[in-house]
């Protein structure tokens, strides 16, 4: 059986998440009844990452096993035209080893996160990223997330029900970048590593607003860093300005 890799692009507004659910809207069923489309029967993908309800990709990379050996650009083609009218888009799509793995070949996850400040409602770019009202301090927010970079226990940035064996990871980054708006400021949080936990990123971008608004100093984020303690954490930020933006592999399968 053919292996091809995906690369998808969604936005996340309408589903439950990644994952296939029983009873509610998922990214991977939508893709698995396009499949379905092209090759009657039942189809099982395997994604980078699960993303959850809310958040978009604009890298998230799937693979899946067909019957037929497809013309990439074709199965591409194809699986657009049956994914409408779901906000869900293949970008890219190639032949890979029958050994491929989307998930367990990946060597490094990237996300965005987009945060604006400004006193208007979003209308356009609603459900697209997280407004605040109030200013916010980039460079205090910086040097919060200075302190998070690194091999770390991660316990006091992970979800509850994180399934994960270990808190313990490494990031490799974790960058704010300021992008002035007419009305406003956009801040973008670039974060890399290897593979994260469950809620990490939003639970640091959380926690780096707190700072950006005065209310916490980087050395409180290196305390509740340190202190391996959920109920240290800042608020979790909302997931509508997460997105899974890229995922890196030894060999670019779409190169």
């Amino acid at each position: 059986m053919p292996r091809y890799a995906l690369l998808v692009e969604y936005h996340g507004a309408p589903f439950a998440g990644w994952q296939r659910q029983t009873d509610l809207p998922s990214v991977q069923g939508a893709i698995e009844r396009a499949l379905g489309k092209l090759e009657p029967g039942d189809h099982t993908i395997a994604a980078a990452g699960r993303t959850d309800a809310g958040v978009h990709a604009t890298g998230q990379v799937a693979h899946c096993d067909l019957d037929k050996d497809w013309d990439p650009f074709r199965l591409s083609e194809a699986l657009n035209y049956h994914l409408k009218p779901d906000p869900v888009a293949i970008l890219a799509c190639a032949q890979v080893p029958d050994d491929w793995h989307a998930r367990f070949d990946a060597v490094e996850r990237q996300y965005l996160f987009r945060l604006i400040s400004r006193r208007a409602p979003l209308t356009s770019e609603a459900g697209q990223m997280w407004r605040v009202n109030h200013e916010l301090d980039a460079d205090a927010m910086q040097k919060g997330a200075d302190r998070l970079v690194g091999h770390h226990d991660f316990t006091t940035f992970r979800s509850s029900i994180c399934q994960a064996k270990s808190p313990v990871k490494t990031l490799d980054e974790l960058r704010v970048e300021t992008i002035p708006r007419r009305f406003g400021m956009e801040y973008r949080f670039h974060v890399r590593a290897r593979s994260f936990l469950h809620n990490q990123v939003r639970s640091f971008v959380g926690t780096l607003e707190r700072v950006g608004a005065g209310a916490w100093t980087p050395d409180d984020v290196t305390a509740a860093l340190e202190a391996r303690d959920r109920s240290r954490c800042g608020p979790v930020s909302p997931p509508q300005g997460l997105y899974l933006a890229a995922v890196r592999y030894p060999t670019d399968p779409f190169a």
